[in-house]
């Protein structure tokens, strides 16, 4: 699995929990990075924040949806942009899923059993 966000705290918080709860985590500080890491270690899962250096989550997952080798990875985004357009704008360039940050653990679980089942 791997985990983007450019807030050192949030990236940090959420690889433990992940860790913490038995999943395998490398985590990306920007878009870029996020990218170099999943044609490396082709993940289940891939979460990502919208608003990141480099590479916004956004079209990150543009990328990813247009890579055959990367297509089918289930991306979850994790963001602070909470407007319906922008959930909107997550979901129609191909993200799975949608959490508005803050967010509960639990709610991330959740959504990363549910597209992993």
């Amino acid at each position: 699995m791997i985990c983007a966000d450019d807030d050192p705290d949030i990236l940090s918080l959420v690889a433990l929990r992940l860790d913490r709860s038995g999943f395998d985590v490398d985590t990306a500080k920007d878009g870029e990075q996020a990218l170099a890491l999943a044609h490396a270690r082709r993940p289940a899962v891939i979460i990502l924040d919208v608003m990141m250096p480099r590479l916004d989550g956004v079209e990150l997952v543009k990328t990813l949806r247009a890579d055959v080798n990367l297509r089918d990875v289930k991306i979850i985004m994790l963001s602070a942009r909470a407007q319906d357009a922008d959930v909107a704008r997550g979901l129609d360039a191909g993200a799975d899923s949608y959490l508005v940050k803050p967010f509960k653990y639990p709610e991330l679980a959740f959504e990363i059993e549910r597209l992993t089942a």
